[in-house]
């Protein structure tokens, strides 16, 4: 019997570039999700949540893909870690799940590889202690893709397994996608990540506004970069360093998909630049700014709640701000001065309040560390 945790994640910059083979730059936050695990010997896996106390879900370990439809929508993501780990060979004799935690879901804060990944770390510690990291990622990976049906890339894994505690994570997801077994040199770097040695603050502007991955519009977008590096000849947009060689794509909506990913990478790897020399991250305000208008007009996946957050943030008189996640709804960033946090606060909720929109939620977050066992 143990207890395990893993983050939820925001992404400082780097939206939509994972499956492209590009860069991010994720940081944990300090909410996360709790599994509480306890093995028995009947061959069954029995899950139950906090967030779903009517909802608990029991079935047979060998028969976890002949039964999905039958469980909970919540538990898929559990028990498709359980049943990645038997596709994978690894002998389950039985588990109690117990999960609760502090993400909020639907925010753009990866609460679901959050959850993936706590019960993917006691699942490996509990019956394959021997498994790598990388492993652990692509588990909770497969189960999302496979079990759950969501097309995400392994950012969101990766950055509640990998990050550490005053860090953002600089991931180079080619090098990462390289090896599926282990961590290839280069595919990621721990960049200091101290905003209050400067006196600011990060914010997280949740509009309250759910979005999901398994609609459909998150996959589109997957297969418009696919076509636009097809129409480029190249096997990802990672491949792709000059913005201006988009223009040679003809269709409209395929170069504009494209725009926005080159132009993110070198956005990533300026703000990472800037962290790592320890300049003031005053000055990557306006690269986070930038691109949130790049998703909003060239990847086309904000929002209005989204857009009204980032605008009232920086008339308040924050440096930078963008949406974070996969977009369709979520959550907003924000770089602001210790002192003008509730101002920035007041204005959010003044503009939402003047758009007939639901009150939002702030909070503070500084970099966290990723998943491990507490008990």
């Amino acid at each position: 019997m143990g207890t395990w945790v893993a983050p939820g994640r925001v992404n400082i910059i780097g939206e939509h570039t994972d499956y492209t083979g590009g860069y991010v730059l994720p940081i944990a936050v300090p909410l996360v999700m709790r599994c509480t695990a306890v093995a028995r010997a009947d061959g069954r896996v029995r899950a139950v949540s906090r967030q779903r106390p009517g909802e608990p879900a029991l079935a047979e370990v060998s028969g976890l893909v002949a039964q999905r439809a039958l469980l909970p929508g919540w538990s898929r993501y559990p028990l498709g870690v359980v049943a990645e780990f038997v596709r994978r060979g690894i002998r389950i004799p039985g588990i109690d799940l117990e999960l609760d935690g502090e993400v909020p879901i639907g925010a753009g804060l990866s609460s679901s590889a959050a959850l993936s990944c706590a019960v993917a770390v006691a699942l490996r510690d509990m019956f394959a202690p021997g498994l790598s990291d990388r492993v652990v990622i692509d588990i909770a990976r497969g189960a999302e893709n496979d079990y759950v049906g969501a097309p995400t890339g392994l950012l969101d894994q990766s950055a509640a397994m990998l990050c550490t505690a005053g860090h953002a994570l600089l991931l180079d997801m080619r090098s990462l996608t390289a090896d599926a077994t282990t961590l290839c040199t280069g595919a990621y770097e721990q960049i200091p990540f101290d905003l209050s040695r400067f006196g600011l603050e990060l914010m997280v502007i949740d509009t309250g506004q759910p979005h999901e991955l398994v609609d459909g519009r998150y996959a589109r977008r997957r297969e418009q970069c696919a076509a636009a590096g097809r129409a480029l000849g190249v096997a990802t947009l990672r491949d792709i360093e000059s913005v201006a060689d988009t223009d040679r794509i003809a269709e409209g909506i395929l170069r504009r998909r494209a725009r926005h990913v080159v132009a993110e990478n070198a956005r990533v790897l300026a703000v990472a630049e800037t962290m790592r020399a320890g300049n003031d991250p005053r000055g990557i305000g306006p690269i986070l700014t930038e691109g949130h208008i790049s998703l909003r007009d060239d990847f086309e996946v904000s929002t209005p709640g989204l857009d009204i957050a980032v605008d009232a943030a920086l008339a308040a008189g924050a440096y930078g701000a963008r949406m974070v996640g996969g977009g369709f709804g979520g959550s907003v960033i924000a770089l602001v001065d210790r002192g003008h946090v509730e101002l920035v606060t007041e204005s959010v909720r003044r503009h939402f309040t003047g758009a007939a929109l639901p009150d939002p939620r702030t909070f503070l977050v500084v970099p966290a560390a990723g998943a491990h066992r507490i008990g």
